[in-house]
């Protein structure tokens, strides 16, 4: 049996570029490089019929060594909770005051790029503490 090697996450949005826009902020991504022939992504976009320009963006790990983020523009807008979400680990080794400071930093950093914060889950006997947060079309996710 062969083992998977790479994993690629895929949003359903309204306004993929913007979506992928954000998630470059967060995790220091950056969008792939625009297909051959074409010096910018607007540039390759333009070749394309109306209905499947913005259809869809990428971010991608400089380094590759993270995931591939995948953003497709879908007709229904979000109506319940994220099944799944990114949890951002911003905390990690740290405990009490010094976690949530790290937490709180990295929120009010994310709100200046669009996103929003939900509400900070204190640590409890289980778990640190993490903070819950939105992207720019509400896909909830975690600062950890």
């Amino acid at each position: 049996m062969t083992s998977v090697r790479k994993v690629q996450v895929t949003f359903d949005c309204a306004e993929p570029r913007r979506v992928a826009a954000f998630w470059c902020a967060v995790l220091g991504y950056v969008p792939p490089a625009p297909p051959d022939g074409h010096a910018t992504w607007e540039d390759a976009e333009a070749s394309l019929p109306p209905e499947r320009r913005g259809a869809w963006a990428a971010a991608a790990d400089p380094e590759g060594v993270g995931p591939r983020l995948y953003f497709q523009r879908v007709p229904e807008g979000k109506v319940v909770k994220n099944r799944v979400h990114l949890d951002v680990r911003v905390g990690v080794g740290l405990v009490g005051e010094e976690r949530v400071a790290a937490l709180e930093a990295e929120c009010a950093r994310l709100v200046a790029v669009g996103g929003t914060r939900v509400r900070l889950l204190p640590a409890d006997d289980e778990d640190e503490s993490c903070l819950v947060m939105q992207d720019v079309e509400g896909n909830e996710f975690c600062l950890d």
